[in-house]
């Protein structure tokens, strides 16, 4: 096997690993990349390897910086199978033609405004090609043996980041690799913990936190804090969430703070269709998640459902005290982006991020103390709070992570670390290095290896 590096190094999107094998080629992951400009551009750029050369992809789950490209790989002629587990495939439906759909009313909205130096501007991809993507997918259950490609086989177990995310373990019948996608957390509030796996000749594993651990303060009374200050202000909490596991692990969040009588008669809005259509989704997935029945209608009843765009321009007009929680989560696109035109700029405010924020997205800059964000062509003011929320994070931290590979039944011949801000996929290495003794390396864009 040839394993080649198409995305997630030096950053924590465009997750991309090509493998070949005897003339087949599986391409594992196939997000966007997002954050800083140049690795955005990477997106419109011509894939490094023919289209037609990629003969299946699998999924390790549906964030869209790792499943996001997907329509634009099937527009420009990629006619394989897209395998996944069925939990991912049920929220690509939800998450990909959204995506389509942002990009066009982002293209629009440029266009009609008159802020990009395109002429016209124009979507990566549209809903119409994300949707013709999905006929492509095959949804597989965890634990099942299959073969994506001629020669190698695959198995999915669940890795514990979001409904449907799986370790993908890939083997040609002498050595196998095994790919984390993203690590989740023992102790998350919602979803069950990382499966135990008892690893494989070859490792690619996640550092987004590679070089630090979680606060260990705990992330309801933190919430709670927030909330109550901001209120007492006669403020407005805006969540910039994703619409997939960030935004209902804040739902449950907040029907747990009410229920203890930490909050009280603050409305809370849940402004995001796309978050609203998967959470309906855990019903569906209990088994992936530690809440039941009655807990995932309580989560559901949390916040007040905001569905057309009218009635979001209506919760922007309004003031406080109130929440809203809305995507995405970087503060990249979507609905939270007006959200924050109106907010940002007051100081009663709070602007609250609860996770991690890539090099060059607005919630990165804001974190870093900017006094303004460029929004829709116009400079925004950040005169609110800006307040971040660590223990929400659906990535298992440094320590996290080496608890996981420590399950490993033996050592891989090399453990490649991808998917993380230069200093933690680093540090990260470094700790494998140290404290397991583990070959280790971090892999360049573009870079080839030989699994021999």
């Amino acid at each position: 096997m040839q394993l080649q590096f198409l995305g997630a190094t030096g950053t924590v999107t465009g997750s991309k690993y090509l493998l070949r094998h005897h003339g087949s080629a599986l391409l594992v992951d196939c997000g966007l990349f997002q954050g800083f400009k140049q690795l955005r551009l990477r997106n419109w750029a011509p894939l490094p390897v023919r289209v037609t050369d990629i003969d299946a992809i699998v999924l390790t789950h549906a964030h869209i910086d790792h499943s996001g490209y997907v329509p634009r790989l099937v527009s420009q002629g990629f006619r394989g199978k897209v395998y996944c587990s069925e939990a991912t495939y049920d929220l690509c439906r939800i998450l990909l033609p959204d995506s389509g759909h942002l990009q066009e009313e982002e293209a629009d909205y440029a266009n009609r405004h008159g802020f990009s130096r395109h002429k016209p501007a124009l979507p990566l991809y549209t809903r119409e090609d994300a949707e013709r993507s999905l006929q492509q997918f095959v949804p597989q259950p965890f634990g099942a043996v299959w073969a994506p490609v001629p020669g190698l086989q695959a198995r999915m177990d669940p890795s514990g980041h979001m409904l449907g995310s799986a370790f993908v373990r890939v083997e040609d019948g002498r050595r196998a690799i095994l790919f984390s996608g993203d690590i989740g957390r023992p102790n998350d509030l919602v979803l069950a913990p990382p499966t135990r796996v008892p690893g494989a000749d070859y490792a690619v594993i996640e550092s987004t936190y590679g070089d630090r651990l979680h606060d260990a303060t705990d992330p309801l009374h933190a919430l709670g804090e927030v909330i109550n200050r901001t209120a007492a202000r006669g403020g407005v909490v805006v969540i910039p969430a994703f619409a997939v596991g960030r935004a209902q692990n804040l739902m449950y969040s907040m029907h747990l703070l009410k229920q203890r009588g930490v909050i009280q008669h603050i409305p809370a809005y849940l402004d995001s269709p796309m978050a609203i259509d998967a959470t309906r989704i855990y019903h569906a997935h209990r088994d992936e998640h530690r809440l039941t029945r009655e807990q995932c209608e309580a989560m559901c009843r949390a916040a007040t459902i905001v569905n057309s765009p009218e009635e979001s321009k209506a919760l922007s007009a309004r003031r406080g005290p109130m929440i809203i929680i809305s995507a995405s989560g970087m503060a990249t696109g979507g609905r939270v982006v007006h959200h924050l035109k109106s907010f940002a700029p007051d100081y009663r405010n709070t602007i609250l991020f609860a996770g991690y924020q890539a090099g060059g997205t607005r919630g990165a800059a804001m974190l870093r103390g900017a006094t303004s964000v460029r929004i829709h062509g116009t400079e925004v003011p950040v005169r609110a709070e800006v307040a971040s929320i660590d223990g929400y994070s659906a990535h298992a931290d440094a320590g996290e992570i080496l608890d996981w590979l420590r399950g490993f039944a033996a050592a891989p011949a090399t453990t490649f670390v991808t998917h993380g801000e230069p200093a933690a996929a680093d540090a990260m290495r470094a700790r494998i290095d140290h404290e397991l003794g583990w070959p280790c390396e971090v892999p360049d864009y573009l870079q080839t290896v030989d699994l021999t």
